[in-house]
């Protein structure tokens, strides 16, 4: 019997993610089992002594469990990296990447184009435990004039949400590198290495929330890091410090090391089994969805940019957005599955769809809109939406995987209401 995986260096991306992290063997199952299980036997002394030490193989549930082990070495694959932590949600995810390389008095460069829980603990968390953080917009030339001697690490998401730019991987990880930090990239719009592999490109560290596409059904919370082949951490205290140091003690695997040590055995934001399970399932029909949800998103951004009610769109696949060159470069598989757009007066608009769903989550197989204005930026000040790509007229969009033709009908029925709504001043805007 045989409980190798296949070795993922020689399969195709659609080929591990139904394969990776199930073994072989008679009388073994073809998928991946629940192991909901708090803790784990020892025969001897010897063996519960040895396991606290190496960690090696299973003890608690907090720290290992072989549920989420096989989801991790799944998603390690997709990216392309050599080690992976799942955590209990995408925020937690953010939280254990940057405190694995940041300790009070270091400071993080980020652009402007996040999330709003990515600001959140960039504003408001980190600063508590002495961490600052430098918020520009989303060009190599603003993050280059924002570094300073304490910086160690650069953050940036593949694609911004909401406003659907792309960045500048190469260039962000030159930078990050010649100032001895590191670049992390949250990849949750890049589908988990499906529309791109930041870790190719030169960052050190990705992120998702797996809630979305990776789950890719809205039934799930889940996050993830994953570390790639080469970082250097020779001018990074935390790694450098102590006799013997953490680079010393754990060498090329200090960094996913002290991820996992943190996020999970510290911080206990552990993922569930039952959880890491249906984030697996979702895994192996990411591709298929994904790509029809982009082949549709850019279908419903050119119809949106042709719509004399809509008065603008943000869509990386259109050629005439300014971010088409850098999506052509690192996206591969289709621009993403999220479209932005504006209209006069967003209330009635939402009111009147019928197909399309609102509510505040991406990745779903159902089509999603929010205003983040009101609900996922609304935390941030007026200054720091605007610079994210977020106006009061703005709708953002998540694709899922219903009939184009479908949406095109709801859209438009909405679209007409939002205009025999509108005020005066609205409708000199459309």
């Amino acid at each position: 019997m045989s409980t190798d995986s296949p070795h993922p260096d020689a399969l195709s991306y659609d080929t591990q993610a139904v394969q990776v992290g199930i073994p072989r063997g008679n009388t073994l199952g073809v998928g991946i089992p629940i192991h909901q299980i708090a803790a784990f036997q020892f025969e001897t002394l010897q063996d519960g002594a040895t396991e606290f030490v190496t960690n090696a193989t299973y003890s608690y549930a907090r720290l290992q469990n072989p549920t989420v082990q096989a989801l991790e070495e799944r998603l390690t694959a997709l990216e392309g990296g050599t080690a992976t932590v799942a955590l209990s949600s995408g925020q937690a995810a953010t939280f254990t990447a940057i405190l694995s390389v940041c300790r009070a008095g270091d400071h993080v460069v980020a652009t402007s184009s996040l999330f709003g829980g990515s600001a959140g603990l960039l504003n408001n968390i980190l600063p508590l435990m002495g961490i600052t953080s430098t918020i520009v917009p989303n060009t190599p030339e603003a993050v280059q004039a924002a570094m300073q001697p304490g910086t160690r690490l650069v953050w940036a998401e593949t694609i911004g949400n909401p406003a659907a730019d792309i960045a500048d991987i190469g260039a962000y990880a030159r930078i990050a590198h010649e100032h001895g930090a590191l670049l992390g990239i949250d990849n949750t719009w890049g589908g988990v290495g499906f529309l791109c592999r930041p870790l190719t490109h030169g960052a050190d560290i990705v992120t998702h929330s797996l809630t979305k596409w990776a789950g890719g059904h809205g039934t799930v919370l889940g996050g993830s890091v994953t570390v790639g082949t080469h970082h250097d951490l020779s001018r990074n205290a935390i790694y450098t410090d102590g006799d013997p140091s953490l680079l010393t003690t754990r060498g090329p695997a200090a960094l996913a090391w002290r991820q996992r040590w943190f996020g999970a055995h510290q911080l206990g934001m552990t993922l569930s089994a039952h959880s890491a399970f249906l984030i697996a399932q979702g895994l192996e029909t990411l591709s298929l969805r994904l790509t029809r949800e982009s082949q549709t998103a850019l279908d419903l951004a050119q119809y949106l940019s042709a719509h004399d009610a809509v008065t603008g769109v943000a869509y990386p696949g259109l050629p005439a957005s300014p971010h088409h060159a850098l999506a052509q470069q690192y996206l591969h598989g289709g621009y993403g599955a999220v479209l932005t757009f504006e209209v006069p007066d967003p209330a009635p608009f939402l009111a009147a769809l019928r197909v399309i769903r609102m509510a505040p989550n991406l990745g779903d197989t159902r089509t999603l809109v929010v205003h983040p204005w009101t609900t996922t930026h609304s935390r941030m000040p007026e200054p720091a939406r605007r610079a994210a790509g977020v106006t009061p007229h703005t709708i953002r969009m998540s694709v899922g995987v219903e009939d184009a033709s479908d949406l095109k009908r709801d859209l438009d029925q909405a679209l007409q209401a939002g205009r025999a709504h509108a005020t005066p001043h609205e409708a000199a805007l459309i």
